[in-house]
């Protein structure tokens, strides 16, 4: 398969402020989490080479629904608010948690999160709580250190290091991929692995 290809085509297929607005449970979904400002949206463009198929903005906590990408008849990338939010009311906040946290524990498709961080702050508080409720639920993991043109060399592989060492306490394996929407790195790695996540060989 031309994964390149695949990716692609992904187009928008509305959004969902709460869970009675989602999708029918069915097929297989990758969705992705992060941090607010942390590069989610870019890492989506950047997959799916849509340059604007996922909002990007300067201001944390844009995404402020649940939003599907339709891969195919039976595959979906899914792109969750981001969580950290810096300027939204606390009601706000709360809802949103409470579809995020719904989301991820009732979605029956679902077959992994990547969970994106900006390389020079990995492992926040709220990440690392992400992981660990991963690894409870047993749902597989794929970690996007973003933003890597921001260090050099020696700098990234410090981070990565940090990061896969945080990673061995936990059971079951998770990814961890050194990613940079605008130079491009780790563009084809990651579209494999999550190919591999949703079932595709």
């Amino acid at each position: 398969m031309n994964l390149q290809a695949f990716f692609q085509q992904a187009q928008f297929m509305g959004g969902a402020a709460d869970l009675s607005q989602l999708p029918p449970d069915e097929g297989a979904e990758v969705a992705f989490a992060g941090r607010s400002n942390s590069g989610k949206s870019s890492a989506i463009n950047a997959l799916t080479l849509r340059r604007s198929l996922a909002r990007t903005s300067k201001s944390p906590g844009r995404t402020q629904q649940i939003n599907f990408f339709q891969l195919d008849a039976e595959n979906r990338l899914v792109d969750l608010p981001g969580y950290g939010y810096a300027k939204v009311a606390q009601a706000m906040k709360r809802r949103w948690q409470h579809t995020l946290s719904e989301y991820l524990q009732q979605r029956q498709c679902l077959k992994a999160l990547v969970l994106v961080m900006d390389v020079r702050h990995p492992l926040t508080d709220y990440d690392q709580q992400m992981l660990a409720w991963c690894q409870s639920s047993n749902l597989a993991v794929l970690i996007l250190l973003t933003k890597t043109d921001k260090l050099n060399q020696s700098e990234r592989q410090k981070q990565l290091k940090l990061v896969n060492t945080h990673c061995t306490k936990y059971k079951n394996k998770i990814d961890v991929i050194l990613f940079s929407a605008t130079k491009k790195l780790g563009l084809n790695e990651a579209r494999t692995i999550i190919a591999i996540k949703l079932g595709l060989n």
